[in-house]
């Protein structure tokens, strides 16, 4: 007996609304999202890879990186690891804050919903396309920065962890900026008063023990200094934290944005009529 369309359609409403997921449908919007910033690889890689080098030469330049130490390793070592790690970050937020700010802005978002994917699947394609492109950035820079600082794994399980974990923090940030945002000044205003401070007043470039004692303290709630930290540790055996506190720290947050995105997906905030 045949199957008319609206049966087809509650049978997998039903299906999806009972926990089933849908996995070739997310992978089939992950696939699309690595295409898609594979297709301007210039962009997406090639571009973080030459402003990573540029941070590295003027800051050598400026505070004279040659003979600098911190906390008596030199201050090239210190510094790349936290670069790359910020340029992983950076990454991994722009992938899925500007796939679905163009989706929304171009209205080519009422395509994505027509499809049998769930909240879930929506989360998984989305978060894996953004923490892909940050561990693809990430691994060409550290290839990229080996002829002027040489940088080699210590802990290399703390390195792709906080690697990891990182960037689907950020992807999952982007994607909850995407959805919040009207229009891209608004993802503007999230990038340049909620990033980009977060990220730069994270011990990117310093280490955080010569904070006076207050600004120290507003560090330890900062998520994206354990994220760095961590990363950092794994390449020079050197953490100006608890390393394992951070790692609490990035699971509780990404556990909770993971949490927050997938409601609002499954509310259509935002994206629905």
């Amino acid at each position: 007996m045949e199957i008319s369309n609206s049966q087809h359609a509650d049978a997998l409403s039903q299906r999806l609304s009972a926990g089933s997921l849908n996995w070739y449908g997310a992978w089939t919007l992950y696939t699309r999202e690595v295409k898609r910033f594979f297709k301007i690889w210039a962009q997406t890689v090639l571009g973080p890879m030459m402003t990573t080098l540029l941070f590295l030469a003027v800051f050598n330049l400026a505070i004279g990186g040659v003979d600098r130490s911190v906390a008596g390793i030199p201050f090239l070592k210190f510094l790349a690891p936290g670069l790359i790690i910020m340029a992983m970050m950076q990454n991994a937020f722009a992938n899925t804050s500007s796939s679905i700010m163009m989706a929304k802005v171009q209205g080519t978002i009422i395509d994505l919903l027509m499809t049998p994917l769930g909240a879930t699947e929506l989360c998984l394609g989305y978060i894996a396309g953004g923490t892909t492109r940050g561990l693809v950035a990430g691994g060409v820079l550290v290839i990229a920065v080996q002829p002027f600082v040489l940088i080699t794994p210590v802990h290399f399980g703390f390195i792709l962890f906080h690697a990891i974990a990182a960037c689907v923090m950020m992807a999952l940030l982007g994607l909850l900026g995407g959805l919040w945002a009207e229009k891209f000044d608004h993802m503007s205003a999230v990038t340049n008063f909620v990033i980009m401070p977060l990220t730069f007043l994270s011990g990117t470039f310093y280490s955080v023990e010569r904070l006076p004692e207050l600004f120290y303290n507003i560090s330890q709630f900062n998520p994206f200094f354990y994220a760095i930290d961590g990363f950092r540790y794994g390449f020079i055996d050197h953490a100006d934290s608890n390393v394992m506190v951070g790692v609490v720290v990035l699971l509780v947050i990404d556990g909770a944005l993971w949490v927050l995105c997938h409601q609002l997906l499954a509310r259509g905030y935002k994206i629905k009529p």
